[in-house]
């Protein structure tokens, strides 16, 4: 498969939350969503969509202006549409760590959610059948 094909993959896979998701196929729709982000911030800020926001500070050595954008209706479009696969890749992502879903819910609280759920992420699956599906990578899953 091409790095295309496993962008793609979680698409193709929709609202798919059962079986199991091999982590190239995780990182690389992260990679995906990251670059599409990227574009549509560049699109919306050159259209003039963007939100952006300005602060003055001023200090001991003058004033000095902040500015922030933050995504604009493209931008909130696109995560609402990869909302679902990227919630169905995550689940199976955990679920080829042999963990539930529900481990996602570890997101909500700050900071150390997050970091466990990198780690699940990060590291390899369970080699072998486990209680959500067969090994993606024995029954060669994405290799065509």
């Amino acid at each position: 498969m091409t790095i295309l094909d496993w962008m793609i993959l979680p698409l193709r896979r929709y609202a798919r939350f059962n079986g199991r998701a091999r982590p190239r196929e995780y990182w690389m729709f992260v990679l995906l969503v990251v670059l599409a982000l990227v574009a549509l911030s560049i699109l919306e800020t050159a259209l003039g969509l963007a939100v952006t926001e300005q602060w003055v500070r001023t200090g001991p050595w003058g004033a000095s202006a902040i500015y922030r954008t933050h995504g604009g209706p493209l931008t909130g479009l696109f995560a609402l549409g990869i909302l679902i696969p990227h919630l169905a890749v995550m689940v199976r992502r955990l679920h080829d760590t042999d963990r539930s879903g529900w481990w996602l819910l570890l997101g909500l609280l700050p900071l150390l959610g997050g970091l466990v759920l990198l780690i699940f992420f990060i590291i390899g699956g369970t080699r072998g059948p486990n209680r959500f599906g067969l090994d993606p990578v024995e029954v060669g899953e994405g290799t065509t």
